[in-house]
Order: structure tokens, then C-alpha cells, then sequence
């Protein structure tokens, strides 16, 4: 419980307010002797300015004054805000109760009536000052109170702001269905999808640029092709799963499922083949790249404690890597899986078979540029995804 330590004498500052000089003189010789510090004003313009140069702790207010009387003064000080917390005492010889009325609903904290006895007033002044304490403290409390919220508010505000750019990384590095599954503090995250179709594209010849570059050429050059790669899967609604080096990993139909997977994919790797040659090599020439796609069941997920990433794994995988290592330059190689769901709409003609790493012999296709655009993207609703996904044409 709040304890409220009352004035001390010496460090009470009382206004005494009275047009007669007799008057003022007797009340501070009163106040004096107890050891309050008494200032006077004759008349209320004078204690109106007094009071303005430095606010009192009290003000004792006599009623009849010329010019603006008590009633006045005490009017204009609760109408300010800087001076309507101090309390008033009328000191006056007017008795009647209307007047007394009249100066508490003006805000006066008490009324005395002259002539009167030295104990009450010391004892009244005495406890308003102690109740002027109080209101003075509670202020203090009040005001520091408030900074401490003010403060927390900013904290808050602040850990708002890191949490969503928290989250805003961790959906930029994972896909929205997965980051809201980890947060759900879900461990090892593994799912079998039946049907998906994946994209690997290589830079041709790299190795010799990278060589020619400072390292932040390099990079910025980089960062320049896989920026528009990644506006190019955002268009069509496709997971990113990784670059590696001057590799660009791309899939369909993960993490969410979609029938269209492998058209998207197929779209997606003639705009990049026609978005390489906005850029240039050293040289002159323009930049190549080599495109593999396969379509087939993987399992996706995200493993580990730290640095979480969005991996695929399986065979499909492999041989989506494989269809690019041994595509040719400018050229997008398709396997059977893929050219079977391709065929009715796109233009694909036939390279022939090629032995993969196992020993199998399989046939692959050349995915042709395409005189129109043969896939449009779906709304972003049917892609199961949080933010619209936007289409071009």
C-alpha cells in the first residue's frame, strides 16, 4: 500500500492572495511561524502572473477583490491545464452558502470563513499539502508508468517487426505449407508425391566466365539470371528448390499437388531458355543453357536442425539431373516420363536413346520453342498458395 509523505514546512511554497495588505501580512505572519515559504499578491492579475512564474504548492484566495475577484482567478486557473491540479483555499469574510457553492463547483479544494481560528487554518493548509503530495506522486507514478508502457509498446512493436521479417525469411527460403508446419513444431518433414516434374538448367561453359570476373561481378551476375528465374517460377506457381553454383533446381507438383506439373515446368524452361540470351558473356556472345526435365514420384522434405533447406530425393531426381548434364547447349532435354505428358501440347521431336549412369538405355526428346505460349498459369487459389501468383499475356 501507497504511504504519501505529507509537505514539510520548508519546502511548502503557499501563494497568499488578498487586496488589502494588512491582510496578507497577518496570514504569512501565521504561515511563517510554522516555516512555510509565503509568497504575496495583491489582487488577481498579480497572483495570475505570480502563479505563472513559478505554480505554487497551495493558493490561499480571498473572494472580494477589485478589478477580478476570487471567483475569476480561480475560474482561469482550472480552465489551464498546468496550473488546475492546485489547490485552492477561499479565505474570505463572505459567508453566504451560495458563494460557497458557487467556489467548489468552481473547484475550490476548500472554504474558510473570516474571522478564523489560527488551528484551522494550519490544520486545512496542512492537509491539503499532504493531499497535494499524494497528487503529486500519483502523477510522478503515472508518468512513469506510462514510459515503461510507452517502452513496452515500442518492444513490442519491435518484436512484432522481427518476427514477421522471421517469418517472411523462413517462407522466402521454405515453401509456405512447410514453414507453417515447422512452426507448428513439426521435426523431420518427409511426403510422397506420386506425380511431379522437375527442372535442372546449368549455365554452359560458366567455369571460363566466372574466371574472367572479380567475385562480385560474379555474384551480381548471378544474383541477375536466378532473379529472373525466380520471377519466372513465381509466375507459374512452381517450387524453387535450390541453386548450386551456376545450377538452377526448380519442381512442379511439390509441396503441394497439381495435375499440370509437367506443362508448367515445360513453359517455365522455354521462357528460361529465351531469358538467357538478354545476357551476355564477356566475350559478346550470350549466355547458353543447358535444360533436363523428368517427371516421376520423389519424396520432398526437410531434414536436420539448422540451415533448413527444401530437398527432393529419389530417382526422378537423378535422372532429371542426368537429362540436363547430357542435353547440349541452348537445348531442353525431356525424358519419356515427361514427353508423355507433354506431347499433346507441346512441339517435341525425338533425340534418341541414351544410357544412363545404371546401364539402361531410355529415349529422350527435344522440347521446341513453341511458336505461342501453350500453358497459361492457374489462380492462385488452385496452387494452394497464400499470396496471388500473376500471369503475363
Amino acid at each position: 500500500m501507497m504511504t504519501a509523505a505529507l509537505h514539510t514546512p520548508d519546502d511548502a511554497d503557499i501563494l497568499l492572495v488578498d487586496d488589502i495588505p494588512d491582510n496578507l501580512r497577518v496570514l504569512s505572519t501565521i504561515l511563517e511561524a510554522e516555516g512555510y515559504r509565503c509568497r504575496k499578491a495583491l489582487g488577481g492579475a498579480l497572483a495570475l502572473k505570480a502563479i505563472a512564474l513559478a505554480p505554487p504548492d497551495l493558493i490561499l484566495l480571498d473572494i472580494t477583490m477589485p478589478i477580478m475577484d476570487g471567483f475569476e482567478v480561480c475560474r482561469q486557473l482550472k480552465t489551464n491545464q498546468a496550473t488546475q491540479n492546485i489547490p485552492t483555499i477561499f479565505l474570505t469574510a463572505r459567508d453566504a452558502e451560495a458563494e460557497k457553492e458557487q467556489a467548489f463547483n468552481l473547484g475550490a479544494a476548500d472554504y474558510i470563513v473570516k474571522p478564523f481560528m489560527v488551528y484551522e487554518v494550519l490544520l486545512r493548509v496542512k492537509h491539503q499539502l499532504a493531499l497535494r503530495r499524494q497528487q503529486q506522486q500519483l502523477e510522478a507514478q503515472n508518468r512513469q508508468l506510462q514510459a515503461e508502457i510507452n517502452v513496452r509498446q515500442q518492444i513490442e512493436v519491435e518484436l512484432r517487426r522481427q518476427r514477421q521479417r522471421s517469418e517472411e525469411l523462413l517462407t522466402n527460403v521454405l515453401p509456405f505449407q512447410i514453414a507453417q508446419r515447422l512452426k507448428e513444431r513439426e521435426q523431420a518433414i518427409a511426403d510422397q508425391f506420386d506425380s511431379v516434374t522437375i527442372l535442372f538448367a546449368d549455365i554452359v561453359d560458366f567455369s571460363t566466365v566466372a574466371a574472367q570476373l572479380t567475385p562480385c561481378e560474379l555474384v551480381q551476375l548471378l544474383n541477375q539470371i536466378f532473379s529472373r528465374f525466380d520471377e519466372l517460377a513465381a509466375l507459374y506457381g512452381l517450387e524453387k528448390i535450390k541453386t548450386i553454383g551456376d545450377a538452377y533446381m526448380v519442381a512442379a507438383g511439390v509441396p503441394v499437388a497439381r495435375h499440370d506439373h509437367a506443362r508448367a515446368i515445360a513453359q517455365m524452361a522455354l521462357d528460361m531458355q529465351a531469358t538467357i540470351g538478354e545476357f551476355w558473356r564477356p566475350d559478346g556472345h550470350p549466355f547458353q543453357l543447358r535444360i533436363g526435365i523428368n517427371s516421376g514420384s520423389v519424396v520432398a522434405g526437410v531434414i536436420g536442425i539448422r540451415k533448413f533447406i527444401y530437398d527432393l530425393w529419389g530417382d526422378t531426381v537423378n535422372i532429371a539431373s542426368f537429362m540436363e548434364t547430357t542435353g547440349m547447349a541452348s537445348k531442353i532435354q525431356v525424358s519419356e516420363s515427361s514427353y508423355n505428358s507433354l506431347k499433346d501440347h507441346f512441339t517435341l521431336e525425338p533425340r534418341g536413346p541414351i544410357k544412363l549412369k545404371s546401364g539402361d538405355r531410355v529415349s529422350t526428346y527435344w522440347l521446341l520453342p513453341q511458336e505461342q505460349a501453350a500453358y497459361n498459369c492457374p489462380s492462385a487459389n488452385a496452387l494452394g498458395r497464400p499470396n496471388p501468383v500473376f500471369c503475363w499475356g
